[in-house]
């Protein structure tokens, strides 16, 4: 697995290896032992898989606050997204800066997410499946988000006017939102520290 740095502390962007031939591929999708080897020491609880019927669906920017916090392994099987993170860590040297890349099932890259980044991705496909796994169970009292188009993040999406839920709606902005992430230099959030 080949590591590429994102210029976002403990965010990984990272490119597993594919065997290819006449039958189709093999690769290993997770190894405990190669993100150790990275320094990645999240260890995962839960794997989750969502499907979006169209292209242009966004989901996020979302998180979980302490102490239910998660850190997150990310990727496409089917489709294609534009993934984003953004560092809400107190105290970071890229605090409010964000992250994007396109992941797809073509690509097969993955993305690793520290704790204390909001995460989000607009379908750039119709029946796209995105898989990711948490190093935490989901708690539903810690759920939280940031406003997808936050003038402040800067973000270009490809979609001026993306599906979104009821919910992402009426997340607050950055300016709005009083982080409950800190960190301390050099701000590795689980990875690299």
């Amino acid at each position: 697995m080949r590591m590429i740095e994102t210029g976002l502390p403990g965010l990984l962007l990272l490119e597993p290896k594919v065997f290819r031939d006449e039958r189709g591929f093999f690769m290993e999708t997770y190894s405990e032992a190669a993100f150790e080897a990275l320094g990645v020491r999240a260890r995962f609880v839960q794997d989750n898989h969502a499907y979006s019927t169209q292209k242009g669906v966004l989901r996020g920017l979302h998180f979980q606050r302490p102490p239910f916090a998660q850190a997150k392994l990310v990727w496409v099987v089917r489709g294609s997204v534009l993934d984003v993170a953004v560092d809400l860590r107190r105290g970071s040297p890229t605090f409010g800066r964000h992250y994007s890349v396109e992941l797809s099932a073509e690509n097969m890259l993955r993305l690793f997410l520290p704790k204390g980044f909001a995460h989000g991705y607009l379908t750039l496909a119709p029946d796209t499946e995105f898989l990711y796994k948490v190093d935490a169970p989901y708690a539903p009292q810690a759920d939280g988000g940031i406003l997808w188009n936050d003038p402040d993040l800067g973000i270009v999406w490809p979609e001026a006017d993306p599906v979104l839920s009821p919910k992402d709606h009426l997340l607050p902005r950055l300016k709005d939102f009083d982080t409950p992430f800190a960190c301390d230099p050099p701000c590795g959030g689980g990875a690299r520290d």
